[in-house]
């Protein structure tokens, strides 16, 4: 879009804004109604272990977000010499699943507890028989099931628990709402109303009744649910001065319903219709799979979640991404530093992994990127680590090979089972900063994965931008103007997307097959260090 006429479009208020709550960052995007980004801004934010519990503090979620939208505004200004007050539509994006629970007052009753955490082991284990789903360690509903069982004293106060995306959208509009893909990771959605499973509510509900806790009914204390496209509020004048501290936002833009960033990683890559799906790659990891039809059985590690419009989705979710890629990455910048080198992040990334596709430079040396639990992997904690054979050659190339399939190791073994279901993937397309540095991620991946991998143009621009889109097609619904989801991302946002689409061979695929073997083998010495290194 040429200068002018975004200038024109921020200044007529028909931009529309995405937010994002990520575990190391929270980043806000202004997009126009058809996919390009105006201007970005962020914030960064780090979780805390605190009385052995995985948080974030909801004074650093407002100064956050406040923090992430005035870099947004001052982008603005810089590229367009505009004043950004107002917005056509806006939409709320975070990390899924966790706990958020509130008194009557809106008081919240026990530090957030986010998807990071593995204590709710017995309540998953005790709610996946009586459901017969698999309800995962960080389901909403799991960290509620262990609140009750451990008789904890703020579960009878609980009016209402949310998830990070819930909990924001309300402070900035009101509304007690979540998107039908969020909600599929607080409790299991029954796909012909598109809503929370009714049977499976009132068994849950008998489940806290016979424990002593039989005020708490979800039917009440869990948040409505909404499909893409739907009214979820708008942006009230308490919202709009929380957002912007400088005061010139004003209210009313629509919100479209808040959704996790499966949902918003959906929408970025354009995987939302069924044999597609996409892998997005951050702090944790995670491939989802919109299915044809449901899976034959239950799996330990496969969650039945949605698209943001309500399509059942196979998701493996793994705690553990490439974030130890990022560390190394951090020292060899350092290094470079140190002997008076200027190398960007993106330089050194692509020196990194510039050798990484060559075939047997990693022979003998395994790597783990576990820095917490990993329940797809059998880990209750993690210590990333390097092990090699005495024989094996430290390299560059060698090294940069191990850490980039060791970050997607855990995720190829949890899909495995889809493999063995016989689930069919035309092409996976993946996001996430580590596919910026073209090809090399992206056809390990493919090998790890077994199937096409595809990485488009938008691809680093993450949930925040798809969230922007979400809300665009809340702003086009409204006004009466769209189809269904896939078929608008298809014609208004993706139609002239570029794209790189890497095929593994059948010789890549096996050799990985054969490594993974051999990861998994290893995965004692990852105990030993969990141990060793209390």
């Amino acid at each position: 879009m040429e200068q002018v006429h975004a200038r024109d479009a921020i200044e007529r208020g028909e931009a529309v804004l995405g937010i994002e709550l990520g575990s190391t960052r929270i980043k806000a995007c202004l997009s126009t109604r058809d996919g390009q980004t105006l201007a970005s801004g962020g914030s960064d934010w780090e979780n805390r272990l605190v009385d052995g519990l995985w948080t974030y503090a909801l004074d650093d979620v407002r100064s956050g977000i406040q923090t992430a939208y005035s870099a947004l505004v001052a982008d603005v200004a810089a590229q367009y010499d505009a004043r950004l007050t107002r917005v056509a539509g806006f939409g709320v994006s975070a990390m899924m699943h966790g706990y958020l629970a509130f008194d009557a007052s809106g008081e919240l009753l026990v530090p957030f507890r986010t998807w990071r955490n593995v204590n709710t082991e017995r309540a998953a284990a005790e709610l996946s028989d009586a459901l017969d789903v698999n309800i995962p360690l960080r389901w909403s509903v799991a960290h509620l099931r262990q609140a009750v069982l451990d008789g904890e004293e703020h579960v009878a106060r609980i009016a209402h628990i949310t998830t990070l995306a819930g909990h924001v959208h309300a402070l900035l509009t009101g509304e007690r709402i979540l998107g039908v893909g969020d909600a599929s990771g607080m409790f299991p959605i029954d796909p012909e109303t598109g809503d929370y499973d009714a049977r499976m509510r009132e068994i849950v509900d008998e489940l806290d009744a016979q424990a002593g806790a039989g005020h708490l009914r979800l039917a009440e204390i869990l948040p409505a649910v909404r499909g893409a496209g739907q009214d979820a509020g708008s942006l009230t004048a308490e919202g709009a001065s929380l957002l912007d501290i400088s005061g010139a936002l004003e209210p009313g833009a629509l919100a479209c319903p808040p959704e996790g960033d499966a949902g918003t990683g959906m929408v970025a890559t354009n995987a939302v219709t069924p044999r597609t799906g996409n892998v997005s790659a951050g702090t944790s990891i995670f491939g989802m799979v919109v299915l044809e039809r449901a899976l034959a059985r239950r799996h330990a590690h496969i969650d039945i979640v949605t698209t943001p419009a309500g399509d059942a989705v196979a998701m493996v979710h793994c705690n553990n991404g490439a974030s130890e890629i990022g560390e190394w990455a951090g020292v060899f910048r350092e290094f470079a530093a140190a002997i008076g080198a200027d190398a960007s992040s993106d330089d050194v990334f692509e020196a990194l992994l510039a050798g990484a596709l060559e075939s047997g430079v990693d022979d003998g040396i395994l790597a783990y990127n576990h820095l917490s639990g990993e329940p797809v992997a059998g880990l209750d904690a993690g210590r990333p680590l390097i092990a090699r054979t005495p024989g094996s050659a430290l390299t560059l190339a060698g090294l940069m090979r191990a850490q980039v399939r060791g970050s997607f190791a855990t995720l190829a073994l949890g899909m495995r089972a889809l493999h063995d279901e016989g689930v069919v993937i035309d092409e996976m397309r993946a996001h996430g900063g580590i596919f910026r540095t073209k090809g090399v991620a992206q056809r390990l991946l493919a090998a790890a994965l077994g199937a096409p991998v595809v990485v488009g143009a938008t691809a680093g621009e993450g949930g925040a931008w798809g969230m922007a889109v979400l809300a665009a097609y809340r702003v086009a619904a409204a006004a009466g103007e769209t189809s269904d989801l896939p078929a608008w991302l298809a014609r208004e946002i993706f139609g002239d997307d570029e794209t790189t689409r890497e095929v593994p061979t059948s010789r890549e695929i096996d050799d990985h097959a054969r490594y993974l073997d051999r990861w998994a083998t290893g995965l004692a010495i990852e105990r030993a260090a969990v141990e060793a290194m209390a």
